[in-house]
């Protein structure tokens, strides 16, 4: 059996290509080629149809997508399965954040977030803006069904094995990668809950360590048929594996995401142990040469660490060499957890570091970490219930199953 979540729609129209049929008068005086030429069209049109089904109106059952012919549907139905993700525990934040923790079919876990943005937040730029819309519920008036955004933080990986010492999912280790049919089913399911407007490859994992499987994935996400995201509004993140930067600009068009967090090879190194395989001068080339397209921006993503990556000498070189690169910089504040060495910045300091970077005239944001009550935030999910290494060392929480 084939998983339907593991075709990109191409892949899809080659597979039900011999279930092609013409008409008598369709196929009338036509030569080979053009018999040739007119199935291909066929099974490219019932492709679409059956992607439109699934993916825009969240049709699973073959039997009730009627304008197929009966062949194809029990062709399918003995050949292609609709795989399921088992929701084992689904939490709310006090500002609206939820994260779902699915179960694999091998019992191995991985979590994934729906995080809203408010209309007030819409031009997060400003720091003291920032603090004051930091504890916004879900129960405020002002605020109760106006989000504007609505972000899927989905996992490419159980686990990850870039060891990036701040973060909660590199410290246990990667214990495999996902298939397509498992990231894409995340999308799905979430999309089922919330008219979601955005796709970050942000949850667990390296998503360019397993880079095959999200392209693919991105394949269904920007479809017209498929999920039908926008191609600016999916962000693929990275640690900085410089030649599937390379591939995945070469193959998709999507947005890109780097997490820098250091500003010479010696710090980010610390924190970073990619650096030591592609150092910062790698990093940016691959930056200066991704396709980025008109009026888009690479975001490079910068955690502050207290006393580690956060003062005014930091900002001054980050300016210098993401110069000349379109870009804008998402200042993060360290998301504090168990297990980790590392503290946040004060807000004086993250003030400090983002006004910088603003007299520069550089396109700086502050991100609203959403979340934190429940490890939803950056660089806190993780594989709980002993599925990945080093789940054993941090027990800040311990969801009622």
């Amino acid at each position: 059996m084939i998983y339907f979540q593991s075709l990109t729609r191409k892949e899809l129209e080659t597979l039900i290509l011999p279930l092609s049929r013409l008409r008598s008068s369709q196929a009338r005086d036509c030569t080979q080629e053009q018999l040739d030429l007119k199935l291909k069209k066929q099974a490219a049109y019932r492709a679409k149809q059956i992607f439109n089904w699934v993916y825009q109106r969240f049709i699973t059952d073959w039997d009730q997508m009627t304008d197929l012919s009966k062949e194809l549907r029990s062709w399918l139905k003995e050949n292609v399965e609709f795989y399921q993700l088992k929701q084992k525990v689904n939490q709310t934040s006090t500002d609206g954040t939820q994260k779902f923790l699915w179960n694999l079919d091998d019992q191995k876990t991985i979590e994934s977030v729906i995080i809203p943005a408010a209309l007030q937040e819409k031009s997060e730029c400003d720091f003291e803006q920032e603090q004051r819309y930091k504890g916004i519920s879900t129960e405020d008036k002002d605020h109760k069904g106006e989000w504007t955004r609505l972000t899927a933080c989905i996992s490419s990986q159980v686990g990850c094995a870039m060891g990036c010492k701040f973060c909660l999912t590199g410290i246990q280790g990667l214990d495999r990668h996902l298939k397509t049919h498992e990231i894409i089913t995340q999308v799905f399911e979430l999309k089922k809950i919330a008219p979601l407007t955005n796709i970050v490859f942000m949850g667990m994992g390296e998503p360019l360590h397993n880079v095959d499987a999200v392209i693919a994935a991105c394949q269904i996400l920007v479809d017209d048929n498929g999920m039908n995201f926008s191609k600016r509004k999916v962000i693929v993140s990275t640690s900085g594996l410089v030649p599937n930067i390379k591939k995945l600009g070469e193959t998709i068009d999507v947005s890109l995401a780097v997490s820098l967090n250091g500003t010479y090879d010696e710090q980010r190194e610390k924190v970073m142990p990619v650096n030591k395989r592609w150092n910062i001068k790698e990093l940016m080339q691959a930056c200066r040469n991704y396709p980025t397209g008109p009026h888009r921006k690479i975001t490079f993503e910068y955690v502050l660490l207290k006393d580690v990556n956060d003062s005014l000498d930091d900002a001054k070189r980050l300016v210098t060499f993401t110069k000349n690169i379109p870009s804008k910089i998402n200042l993060i504040p360290f998301n504090e957890h168990s297990g980790a060495s590392f503290k946040r910045s004060s807000d004086q300091t993250v003030k400090a570091f983002h006004r910088y970077l603003l007299d520069k005239k550089v396109t700086a944001t502050v991100r609203i970490s959403r979340g934190q009550d429940i490890l939803a935030a950056c660089g806190q999910l993780r594989s709980l219930f002993g599925t990945a290494r080093g789940t054993e060392k941090h027990k800040d929480f311990s969801p009622s199953v």
